[in-house]
């Protein structure tokens, strides 16, 4: 067999013979019985069930921030936030998934605005979500009681069935991107929803949540919590810890030891302090830094990401198409897509990812041009 078969070349390798006038109004009746029944012949569509390699339909975007921001504040001057709608999300769509509100088939991403004193009711739903504050303040979101404040740079938990709302305590508004298994969750038909409050059940302003009070201590964690738990127990991992690690991964590098990915390129990943893994059991959620110059390899995984540019510039390729980018930028890579990055100035950028999932079903598969065979 070639190493680059597909299911018509071998097809055709097996050649079957023509079927006889008989035999062609035999299959025809039968074709015609199968629809009848409501069901369909695993021969006649084998490629697309069962491709030789993963070949989604979500396709590789760049979404410019310079372009989202503006139209979220047109938004926010023309759409109220309040029951109903619940939230001035407004979804990253794939140009590859038909219309639907989807970054890719399992991950869901959006920019979500709130203006000055406004404040967004509580619910709470089946879906796992995050935010991530690429620049802005003045925000709290409150997750079952517990009034967390959003800065630049944080990283904020909300988890399946947790009450959650959002109020701005200054005159200014501030967006923030959304992360969510929506897709995945609605094709599993795994979803529910419930009202909470029409404000917030604690509108009070505290610089940190009880939770980080409890659990974001480095390297400690209180007796009173030694049970594992599904998903992440702190509510923010703020940007002073993350920007520190990676700041250090690079000093280490310099005083010659191992502590990067590769070359002048740190990274970490947020994890959920009770079991050591990801922080939601649909989501993973990663911080990288590229030094001035630094590239990384081209990699193909089986399961989607989104990224978001932090600060810097640099470019990103996707399936050999190189694209710039800048501070605010988000950018979807498929399922199998080729994608690797080089950075023109210092370089952050956040990723989250359905790898969760895929490692848990043992569907995940990498492959780094020129490493892997």
């Amino acid at each position: 067999m070639t190493e680059h078969a597909t299911h018509d070349s071998v097809a055709q390798e097996h050649h079957v013979p023509e079927p006889t006038p008989e035999e062609a109004a035999q299959l025809e009746q039968l074709y015609k019985d199968f629809d009848k029944e409501n069901l369909i012949p695993l021969w006649t569509e084998i490629a697309d069930l069962m491709p030789m390699v993963p070949s989604p339909k979500a396709v590789s975007h760049v979404w410019r921030w310079d372009d989202l921001y503006p139209l979220a504040a047109r938004a926010g001057d023309l759409v109220p936030v309040g029951r109903g709608g619940e939230r001035r999300a407004i979804a990253l769509a794939n140009p590859g998934l038909a219309g639907t509100p989807y970054a890719t088939p399992t991950l869901w991403a959006a920019i979500q605005y709130l203006g000055g004193r406004e404040t967004a009711p509580e619910h709470r739903h089946s879906q796992n979500a995050f935010r991530f504050v690429v620049e802005g303040e003045g925000v709290w979101t409150v997750v079952n009681g517990d009034p967390v404040r959003m800065s630049r740079g944080d990283f904020l938990l909300t988890p399946g069935w947790n009450f959650h709302g959002h109020h701005n305590d200054t005159d200014e508004p501030m967006a923030w991107i959304d992360g969510l298994d929506i897709p995945f969750v609605h094709y599993a038909d795994a979803g529910f929803f419930e009202f909470g409050t029409e404000r917030v059940t604690d509108e009070a302003t505290p610089d940190i949540s009880r939770s980080e009070r409890l659990w974001a201590h480095p390297g400690l964690r209180p007796l009173s919590g030694l049970d594992e738990t599904t998903n992440s127990p702190i509510a923010a991992y703020r940007w002073k810890y993350t920007d520190a690690a990676l700041r250090e991964q690079l000093l280490l590098e310099d005083e010659g030891h191992p502590a990067t990915v590769s070359q002048g390129h740190a990274a970490v990943r947020y994890t959920n302090p009770t079991t050591g893994g990801d922080v939601m059991p649909t989501i993973r959620a990663e911080f990288h830094r590229l030094r001035a110059g630094a590239w990384t390899e081209t990699v193909r995984e089986v399961g989607s990401s989104v990224w978001q540019v932090f600060e810097g510039t640099g470019t990103v390729t996707l399936n050999g198409e190189t694209r710039v980018l800048a501070k605010g930028d988000l950018f979807v890579v498929p399922s199998w897509a080729a994608w690797s990055l080089q950075a023109e100035s210092e370089f952050d950028l956040f990723r989250f990812s359905d790898a969760p999932i895929f490692e848990r079903l043992n569907f995940n598969r990498t492959y780094i041009e020129g490493r892997t065979k």
